[in-house]
């Protein structure tokens, strides 16, 4: 064969070689992309990846990496540091609450207005952003972070849409409206949940006149597949527990986000207060299924079981915070249990197949609004408020904990938990009202415990015995992250990330940020090298109660921000 035609040989098999390479890296990326919800199923298997919110379906907020561990943390160091930038709106609102999300070495998040960003996860190069058109007449704060899956990004917004975005590219590929927010004045404030083929989320709204919902859209497409409604309609299953036309607008949000078990099939989910929060006598029952966490079929969004904590509240007790799934031996049998805390103080184990109740403890130090739980679990003797006392009600509306949430260590066996430890007067008055209006039926006035200072705590979930406690100097807003090196990481009011050994709860690292912290870290991996990542700025509503509860931080607390700090180990000299 002469030159010419021996390279052009070589040169179309070099072409043909490159084609065929290039197919079969679209083909394992689409197949990739097709198989990521059962990726999250196994997430345990790729602890180098933070896939959903709570890091798997069991919402243990747990990484399984371990190179930051109790030895090695002191040299934990800034990697790198990505700022959002401002709110574009003529009163712009700061803060920035979201977790990232983590897949093959690219970082997804949500920052202010519903912006979303994706940048190299080892470097914070900026590789694509999408800005999201809000109505001028929302706000400008963004929401808790995002969900992912068949190569897309999903988010809901404050207009009370949720978005499909292309993963490579941060292009639009379809948006639903949840429902119309200028009727309810409900939206999405937390990440949905991909299960499967749906796209499930929840919404705000518990303290309007709003009847409350789940909602699953299909995640190619964006069309409504199911929807249950968290109060139940005239003829349906609880809807004796609610008088006349009370259902219409009781409340019942669903607006922090649940987990699922893929063997079951089944969804776990926290139901918020009923409405008007603190009025009842329009409501008398038990009014289903506020209060309440519910287990629903994924497929159909049909329930399969509840269990109400706070029946009739009349507190602003959501059951809202996470359901944790976790697998255990009692009395010599394998049960599959959710552990499931309220804002009313009190920890509930269930079981998770049929929602038997096995047993419950209190988290928070002081919890008076009940004598305590009988045999079934529900309050004994509950105090009522009725204005006409100064009856320190502990906790109050702001519950034991809000919507941070916990983490769940499977090597020590301990359950890591916030508690708020505030108390509240409450003054119920009966209020008139139309869909969507503020419907809170009185006013509350929060104050600090005079007995207790706010702290982090960690039980055996299984006895309820307290394993040690860790003092703050604020309520913690930031949510919890347990890691294979006994760590438990979080973030303070004062811009503190901060590390605790997760069996005595020593605090073992910690570096100011500059910005208010009230948001859930994350752990990751690239290239064999271990970061965790915390949003800071702040950002919460609940944020605004610190300087009512504790004055002397007025002017001591860092101004609004939005920047997404990374942290690693030095990297070692080659």
């Amino acid at each position: 064969m002469n030159p010419p035609a021996k390279h052009a040989a070589l040169l179309g098999r070099a072409m043909n070689s490159c084609i065929a390479a290039l197919c079969l890296m679209l083909a394992a990326a689409t197949g990739a992309a097709a198989q990521e919800p059962d990726r999250i199923s196994h997430a345990d298997k790729e602890p180098q990846n933070w896939m959903t919110f709570y890091g798997n379906y069991g919402a243990w907020s747990y990484s399984r990496l371990d190179q930051i561990n109790r030895k090695t943390v002191s040299e934990l160091l800034p990697a790198w540091a990505f700022p959002t930038g401002a709110p574009t709106e003529v009163i712009p609102r700061w803060g920035l609450e979201a977790a990232p999300l983590v897949m093959d070495g690219i970082l997804y998040l949500q920052g202010p207005q519903n912006s979303v960003f994706a940048v190299d996860a080892a470097t914070g190069h900026p590789l694509w952003n999408y800005a999201y058109k809000l109505p001028a007449f929302n706000g400008t704060r963004g929401a808790r972070g995002l969900a992912m899956g068949h190569g897309m990004i999903y988010e809901g917004t404050q207009d009370n849409h949720v978005i499909a975005l292309d993963a490579k590219t941060g292009k639009e590929v379809w948006n639903s409206e949840v429902e119309s927010v200028a009727e309810c004045s409900c939206n999405v404030s937390s990440p949905p949940l991909l299960i499967k083929n749906l796209v499930v989320t929840g919404v705000t709204g518990g303290d309007r006149a709003h009847r409350g919902y789940l909602t699953a859209f299909d995640a190619t497409t964006g069309k409504l597949a199911w929807r249950f409604y968290t109060i139940p309609a005239p003829g349906e299953p609880g809807s004796e527990t609610w008088k006349g036309d009370t259902w219409k607008l009781g409340g019942g949000s669903t607006w922090l986000t649940g987990s699922y078990d893929p063997e079951l099939n089944m969804i776990y989910w926290g139901i918020g207060n009923a409405s008007s929060d603190f009025y009842g006598e329009g409501r008398p029952g038990s009014n289903l299924y506020t209060a309440s966490i519910v287990a629903l079929d994924a497929d159909t969004g049909k329930l399969k079981w509840y269990f109400q904590e706070t029946p009739h509240d009349l507190y602003d007790f959501d059951s809202q915070p996470e359901p944790v799934l976790i697998d255990a031996t009692l009395n010599g049998a394998k049960r599959k249990l959710v552990v499931h805390s309220s804002k009313n103080g009190f920890v509930y184990v269930l079981d998770r197949e049929t929602g038997q109740y096995l047993s419950s403890f209190p988290y928070l130090d002081e919890v008076n609004w009940t004598k305590g739980l009988d045999k079934d679990g529900k309050p004994i003797d509950a105090r009522v408020p009725n204005g006409d006392d100064n009856f320190l009600f502990c906790p109050g509306a702001g519950g034991g904990r809000s919507f941070n949430h916990s983490a769940y260590s499977p090597r020590t066996g301990l359950w890591y938990t916030t508690a708020f430890e505030i108390c509240a007067t409450f003054k119920p008055a009966k209020m008139d009202v139309k869909e969507g209006d503020q419907f809170m039926g009185g006013t509350m006035a929060e104050v600090k415990n005079p007995n207790i200072d706010p702290h982090i705590s960690a039980f055996d979930p299984l006895t309820g015995k307290k394993a040690w406690t860790f003092p703050t100097k604020y309520f913690n807003l930031s949510s919890l992250l347990a890691t294979a090196g006994d760590l438990i990481f979080g973030g303070d009011l004062e811009g503190n990330a901060f590390a605790l050994d997760a069996r005595t709860g020593e605090k073992v690292w910690s570096f100011n940020t500059g910005g208010r912290i009230a948001s859930p870290p994350v752990a990751y991996s690239v290239n064999g090298r271990e970061y965790i990542a915390i949003s800071t700025g702040g950002g919460s509503v609940t944020e605004t109660f610190i300087p009512r509860i504790w004055p002397e931080s007025v002017g001591h607390l860092p101004q609004p921000a939005s920047t997404l700090f990374v942290f690693a180990l030095p990297e070692k000299k080659k």
